[in-house]
């Protein structure tokens, strides 16, 4: 049994881990942006033109659950003149996300799209579908690195620490963190999804007695 005072003997330390791994799975989000002053005549070309995007991505074997729309706006357009404003027309964006788990085939999409039709180029994100079992190797690391603080410094101060804590307060962040990506549009895109970072912290609370 340990005092009253014992118990108030509380030793606390911070860990971490990191587990590094490849992201198999791509998101890229791209359009047509197109501007015209005739509403209706200018909605039909963004529709055409976009519709023939997704027809050629879909050739390239990605299924067509794999694309969503993700933004579709209409804007006003407006010069100054003599500061007066003058209505110049409208300008139609209209975005998708695409979604591949074939990495290799990212930029091979982004050529294919910009041949047909596509002229924004807005986000290429790389992720990890399973991403949890990563995070809970880097929480296992993180665990491990605060047991081994605690019992450096219970060495260093000649005291003894319970092994089981009084409290684990998880610090984490779960998304993946990119370590490396090369996103260069031009012809034959090259893109390289490089690896993702999957970080865990802890906070843990030992009991000490001398």
């Amino acid at each position: 049994m340990y005092s009253s005072s014992m118990r108030n003997r509380v030793l606390t330390v911070s860990g971490s881990g990191e587990v590094t791994a490849e992201p198999d799975l791509a998101s890229i989000q791209l359009g047509v942006v197109t501007e015209g002053q005739v509403l209706t005549q200018l909605q039909q070309e963004n529709a055409r033109v976009m519709e023939q995007v997704i027809a050629s991505v879909i050739n390239l074997g990605i299924p067509r659950e794999s694309l969503e729309t993700v933004d579709y706006s209409i804007v006003p357009q407006y010069d100054y003149e003599s500061g007066t404003q003058v209505f110049r027309g409208y300008q139609i964006t209209n975005m998708i996300s695409i979604k591949t788990e074939n990495i290799s085939q990212t930029g091979e999409v982004i050529d294919t799209a910009v041949d047909n039709g596509a002229n924004q180029i807005r986000d290429i994100h790389f992720s990890i579908e399973n991403s949890e079992a990563f995070y809970q190797q880097a929480l296992a690391l993180a665990l491990r690195d605060a047991y081994m603080k605690a019992a450096t410094m219970a060495r260093s101060m000649r005291l003894q620490v319970d092994h089981a804590p009084l409290k684990v307060i998880e610090r984490s962040q779960h998304d993946p963190i990119p370590l490396a990506r090369t996103q260069t549009f031009a012809a034959a895109t090259p893109i390289e999804p490089g690896e993702l970072n999957i970080e865990a912290a802890v906070e843990v609370q030992f009991q000490f007695f001398a």
